[in-house]
């Protein structure tokens, strides 16, 4: 089993986001620390907008950074909103289901099984969860570090 690009890019651009400790990230720096297409990530940004994962300014200036905090964003939910057709077989989809044993074959159980398994361990997991070696992953991805500003008085 494998996600898609699509998911696999919504959870780096998440990761990214977190350990991005500027005022806000583009979607530039991400796709170069990445080494992942601009205009790919340029709607995957769009949707985890849409989704309330991330707030986003437009124009000179403009970038994104988390709406929420990361022990807020649940793995296994960020995967069911982005992963569309989660179908591990034919049998899955209804309506593309050509499969002549669909009606008694006891294969799509086992699969269904698996799958809500695999969902269950991705939900017990949060953003916060899956960043706790920061200063490895920035090294990683070559990002800067900067020291949150102080709060002023």
């Amino acid at each position: 089993m494998q996600l898609t690009q699509y998911t696999d890019y919504s959870l780096r651009v998440l990761i990214y986001l977190d350990l991005y400790n500027k005022e806000l990230a583009t979607i530039s720096e991400i796709a170069k620390s990445y080494n992942i297409s601009r205009n790919h990530l340029g709607k995957v940004v769009h949707n985890l907008a849409n989704l309330g994962y991330i707030d986003t300014t437009r124009g000179k200036g403009g970038g994104m950074r988390l709406s929420q905090a990361p022990e807020n964003i649940n793995i296994g939910q960020v995967v069911r909103q982005t992963e569309g057709r989660f179908d591990l077989a034919e049998c899955f989809n209804a309506a593309h289901n050509t499969c002549s044993i669909s009606s008694c074959c006891e294969l799509k159980n086992v699969f269904w099984e698996a799958r809500c398994a695999f969902i269950a361990v991705l939900d017990r997991y949060t953003l916060a969860d899956i960043v706790k070696n920061k200063s490895q992953l920035r090294s990683s991805l070559q990002i800067e570090w900067f020291p949150p500003k102080a709060a002023s008085h």
